[in-house]
């Protein structure tokens, strides 16, 4: 069988869904509890109801794991693409993996605290050096597919 050496920015992409997931499953395991707890039923909802119109009624660490999960669906896409990009282009640098690792594990820190601590001082922080991270790497895109 012939032995394929992934591009090594394939494994902080993997993670990182890897870890979406798991917050998903964290979303469900407190929303729906919390539902009940609450009295709202799926059954009972209004038709086109959205989470947001039942949020104010929920704890706050309940909606926090939501925000987070959103947080993951957005600015994270970037990174995926950002990823592609270098991996179509045949970028093994270890520059690249070193900020795409920072990048991933910088996330799932500020997913942990932003779910379980959430003062905004410390999660601006992760945030913007998660987000200076993803800067260098799409520069270094544009650097080896336009130059």
């Amino acid at each position: 069988m012939l032995a394929i050496n992934p591009n090594p920015l394939l494994g902080p992409a993997a993670v990182l869904v890897l870890w979406s997931l798991v917050i998903l499953l964290w979303l469900v395991a407190t929303r729906f509890p919390a539902f009940a707890k609450a009295g709202v039923t799926l059954s009972s909802a209004p038709r086109g109801s959205r989470y947001a119109d039942v949020e104010k009624t929920l704890p706050p660490g309940v909606n926090w794991v939501s925000h987070n999960y959103t947080h993951l669906m957005e600015q994270p896409t970037l990174f995926y693409a950002v990823v592609a990009i270098l991996v179509l282009a045949g970028d093994t640098s270890a520059v690249n993996v070193g900020f795409a690792w920072t990048y991933c594990g910088l996330r799932i820190v500020h997913s942990l605290w932003q779910i379980l601590v959430n003062t905004i001082p410390v999660r601006v922080l992760l945030f913007t050096l998660s987000s200076l991270c993803l800067l260098a790497l799409a520069v270094n895109a544009v650097r080896e597919t336009v130059f």
